[in-house]
């Protein structure tokens, strides 16, 4: 395999990015016997684009997704585009032109691939225009981010970034509000005005926000908490914060 290659495996993640880059496709592997409904309209466009199919058996499957999941369909891939912090700026102004107030999400140190495919499924559900991640400690854009996300990594620009904080004061000082969730604030999420240019930050499991970043937020809110547990997943978490954000936008 090319170094650039990737592997994809998932029935929407290989939809999705059929139906957005066919030309990406190199190899598409199918599970030999498998009569499902669900994989025909894979094998439709495979058949549109041209792209190269092989029926194999599970274990073929099971090795080329590391033992991941696959639903059946694996395929290899040319590496995708990887975001930098000059195509958010291309990415702002593209929203500007079509009228829309920057909408953001930020994840400091989500290094778990489930918790990242699961917050860029909300992203993508919720309109976010992009999600900004640290280059080190967190997570990247693997097989299994992609099958988790079910189409939104095709979707949602990932954004990498040397220096989380500096990107955040650049945000700021084009208008956006930067908004983060700690647990030590008192302020209710709920009684926040979440409206116009908006950036949420999210911290990681257990530890949170790094200091910096927590120290950058121009506001720092919590959900409340009414159990015994102290904290909800990132990517549940990541999800009432974003539809709250959605539902005042929406009332604008």
């Amino acid at each position: 395999m090319a170094k650039n290659d990737e592997f994809v495996f998932g029935i929407h993640a290989i939809n999705a990015l059929i139906k957005r880059s066919p030309e990406r496709f190199i190899e598409l592997w199918l599970l030999k016997g498998r009569d499902d409904e669900r994989l025909k309209p894979i094998i439709n466009l495979a058949r549109k684009y041209g792209i190269s199919t092989q029926l194999t058996s599970r274990k073929v499957l099971d090795d080329k997704s590391a033992g991941e999941q696959h639903q059946g369909v694996v395929a290899r891939v040319k590496a995708g585009k990887t975001y930098t912090e000059a195509d958010l700026d291309d990415i702002l102004q593209a929203a500007e032109q079509q009228g829309k107030a920057p909408f953001l999400l930020i994840l400091d140190g989500v290094t778990d691939p489930h918790n990242l495919g699961a917050c860029l499924r909300n992203a993508d559900a919720a309109g976010v225009q992009a999600v900004i991640v640290p280059k080190d400690n967190a997570a990247r854009l693997t097989p299994t981010v992609r099958k988790v996300a079910v189409g939104a990594a095709e979707t949602v620009p990932l954004v990498q970034v040397t220096n989380l904080a500096r990107t955040m004061k650049q945000l700021q000082q084009q208008g956006v509000w930067v908004i983060g969730t700690a647990g030590e604030t008192d302020t209710c999420f709920y009684d926040v005005k979440l409206q116009g240019a908006m950036a949420l930050v999210m911290g990681a499991e257990g530890k949170g926000m790094r200091r910096l970043t927590r120290e950058t937020c121009d506001q720092l809110v919590k959900l409340p908490m009414a159990g015994s547990v102290s904290s909800l997943n990132v990517s549940v978490a990541t999800g009432i914060c974003l539809f709250e954000m959605v539902r005042q936008r929406l009332s604008e």
